[in-house]
């Protein structure tokens, strides 16, 4: 049996699997090591090209993921199997819909070659130029691993929220990916300059 991966609970099972392991889950290494971690824990062998497609770390992807790797993951982190970690995850969690307000910038209301000042903690601060089709460069980047060039989409810039960044392009680079900034505080500013 298979899962879809663009369910939000194989999120929060990646999330929780990079807690227990004790960092993100970023590198070709980082997937053996974390093979060996529930291997040495379980007994059980996922290989690490299973959970690259499964993080979005392969180029090829996946669209699903068998419910024998979310069964074993899911006991890395303590559930007693997938069905156990989803029935734990709604019982724990708190609502998470809500209205937002506050200050915002929508991006498709943005004219193309407008600027916004990003902030975020801990002293984080990056100045984006709007490009067209919800797109942005980076144009100075202060204390943040955005660099000059790099570029991505974004529909929404939100004070109080994290920056989602999709599409992700390094200056210089083809490659895609996706990023988030502000991820536990949110952003905390958003200009148009």
């Amino acid at each position: 049996m298979s899962i879809s991966v663009n369910i939000p609970e194989i999120t929060a099972l990646r999330s929780r699997v990079e807690e227990a392991y004790g960092q993100p889950l970023q590198t070709h290494n980082g997937f053996l090591a974390l093979t060996d971690a529930v291997e040495s824990a379980l007994r059980e062998h996922l290989s690490e090209t299973t959970l690259e497609r499964l993080w979005g770390y392969s180029t090829r992807g996946a669209n699903a993921v068998s419910l024998r790797t979310l069964n074993v993951l899911s006991r890395y982190v303590g559930a007693a199997s997938w069905k156990g970690f989803c029935e734990d995850l709604k019982a724990s969690s708190p609502v998470e819909s809500e209205e937002f307000t506050g200050e915002s910038v929508v991006s498709m209301r943005l004219e193309p070659g407008c600027h916004l000042q990003l902030g975020w903690l801990p002293d984080r601060l990056v100045t984006v130029t709007y490009i067209g089709h919800n797109r942005f460069v980076v144009k100075e980047s202060l204390n943040s691993s955005l660099k000059p060039g790099d570029s991505f989409e974004c529909l929404q810039l939100q004070v109080g929220r994290p920056l989602y960044l999709d599409r992700f392009h390094r200056a210089g680079c083809t490659d895609e990916s996706r990023y988030v900034a502000g991820e536990r505080h949110g952003l905390t500013s958003v200009k148009v300059l």
